[in-house]
């Protein structure tokens, strides 16, 4: 992996668990000179003002994931676990040609999605490959902030939402020690994105592309009390050994984002105990989510499937409606012109 930033492009990666924060970030970043993708993430009821992600690139994600026995959702995600070199190269190939054609020749690609977190070794490779700087920009939540949103979405338990927390803010840490990365707090950034912006700027050594006057404006107008829609409750301690480790990752995370320097000893330990816990259970638990992953993607592409045949269904019988029309309209011209003649 590369430390070194070309001078003509560099890439703000938005790093973290899904729900903790990096839609809004993604989102202040974009309106601060950094270039989306061409194909981002449509909202939905679960995040009324988008996602900002590259659906394309989300769904290499997944398959990538799943190639190497996990999903977005296992838990013993993390570590990254690397395909033999020929297969790696096919998939880096892909991820490759996709950043090219999303991103195109931007000076500043923006590149969030959670899966990225976790698979950080591998697009720090495709980075590389392509010429391309990086910089981290990382929000920092409660985790059982995290838990009510993923309850709410996915029906997932608080301990499975914490250790997902966790996996994916180790991951996060691990992978961008040697790049320039900005710990921001997303509760601070609800309540002073210009003094979080500000901490990111000095934490990457780089002012954003353009935040002129006119980003201030739209920022101001993004940032709005429904984004802080998931209160921290309840308490880490009664989730057993999944709340002792979100816990200590937390607390590493929570002084980071305020500014401290806290020893990465911390997350070293709590990283040993989540791979202790792997080889407890990992071989039951990252087969299922692998699975369970792979069939809601066939189900998605079936829906998916199914409704672009309604839609062109309903476009042929508009269109044969249509045909009926100009059929009638040409009999009774006809029958005008013989009852003339």
């Amino acid at each position: 992996m590369t430390t070194t930033e070309p001078a003509n492009r560099t890439a703000y990666l938005v790093l973290g668990m899904h729900r903790s924060g990096t839609s809004a970030l993604t989102q202040i970043l974009a309106l601060a000179g950094a270039s989306l993708p061409e194909n981002v993430m449509a909202g939905d009821e679960h995040n009324a003002k988008g996602y900002f992600e590259p659906w394309k690139i989300a769904i290499l994600n997944d398959e990538r994931l799943r190639a190497g026995g996990a999903a977005w959702d296992d838990i013993f995600a993390f570590p990254f676990k690397p395909l033999p070199r020929k297969e790696e190269r096919v998939w880096l190939n892909r991820a490759e040609a996709l950043v090219t054609g999303e991103y195109g020749e931007a000076a500043f690609p923006l590149l969030k999605d959670p899966r990225v977190t976790v698979l950080m070794p591998f697009w720090r490779t495709v980075l590389a490959d392509l010429g391309i700087g990086a910089r981290a920009a990382i929000p920092v939540r409660h985790p059982l902030a995290v838990a009510g949103s993923l309850a709410r979405r996915n029906d997932f338990t608080p301990q499975k939402s914490v250790l997902l927390w966790s996996a994916y803010m180790l991951a996060s840490e691990a992978y961008t020690r040697d790049l320039p990365r900005a710990f921001v707090s997303y509760d601070g950034l609800l309540a002073d994105w210009r003094g979080e912006v500000a901490r990111i700027e000095a934490a990457h050594g780089a002012p954003l592309p353009k935040l002129d006057d006119a980003a201030a404006k739209a920022i101001g107008a993004f940032l709005s009390p429904e984004l802080n829609h998931n209160a921290t409750q309840g308490d880490l301690a009664a989730l057993g050994w999944a709340g002792e480790i979100a816990q200590a990752v937390f607390d590493w995370f929570d002084a980071a984002s305020r500014g401290s320097a806290p020893d990465a000893g911390a997350l070293d330990a709590a990283a040993a105990e989540l791979a202790r816990r792997a080889l407890d259970v990992g071989v039951l638990v990252s087969p299922v989510a692998r699975d369970l992953d792979a069939a809601r993607a066939e189900l998605l592409d079936l829906r998916q499937r199914m409704e672009f045949q309604d839609r062109h269904v309903r476009r042929l019988e508009a269109e044969i409606e249509q045909l009926r029309r100009e059929c009638a309209e040409a009999s009774r011209s006809l029958d005008s012109i013989l009852a003339a003649g």
